[in-house]
């Protein structure tokens, strides 16, 4: 049976490996807590915040994420892709995310701020509406993506082939223009 939690605020705890397990969060606030030893099963977050939280490596399968903020966390390594897909809502700001995977998902108005994204996995992933706003996307993956009304103005270092991907009215500044026409192997100036 599953535990339901409410409105609770959780301050520098370690979790232990299968400590979530089954349990329900809603309006919960995690402040500088490890949960790099987790193995997130049927866990459902919803409004909750994590605030300089570590994930890294943490295995998350079939946990449910509805309206959760992620700020100033490191979410380094983490699959993503096996999360519930109803209603999967997501923000993150000044996170470290590198070498994260959200393959497959959907993620309408996501917001990415001020985050480091390197090798992030985003293919097959429909990201319409979201906002990268000053995120390094250094080898980042976007294949066969939809990013229709993206807006990539303020990152750089990412590389989408347009005819790989859906950018139909994605927002891009003259410096990122480079991103998009990287295979052909031209030289932009100015």
């Amino acid at each position: 049976m599953t535990e339901y939690i409410h409105d609770q605020d959780y301050f520098d705890n370690v979790y232990t490996e299968d400590e979530f397990n089954l349990k329900e969060f809603e309006v919960c606030n995690f402040t500088g807590c490890d949960f790099t030893k987790c193995n997130f099963i049927g866990v459902t977050f919803t409004d909750c915040t994590f605030t300089n939280c570590d994930f890294s490596n943490a295995k998350i399968n079939h946990v449910a994420f509805r309206g959760v903020n992620f700020i100033d966390c490191q979410v380094l390594d983490v699959n993503f892709s096996m999360c519930d897909k109803l209603i999967f809502e997501i923000h993150f700001k000044d996170c470290i995310m590198d070498f994260a995977k959200f393959y497959d998902l959907k993620m309408k108005g996501t917001s990415f701020t001020n985050c480091s994204m390197i090798a992030i996995d985003f293919m097959n992933t429909d990201l319409t509406d979201v906002l990268f706003d000053n995120c390094n996307l250094h080898k980042a993956v976007f294949h066969n993506t939809i990013a229709n009304k993206a807006d990539f103005t303020t990152s750089y270092n990412f590389s989408i082939d347009p005819e790989k991907n859906k950018i139909k009215k994605a927002s891009f500044s003259l410096a990122g223009l480079k991103g998009l026409v990287e295979k052909h192997e031209l030289i932009i100036r100015g």
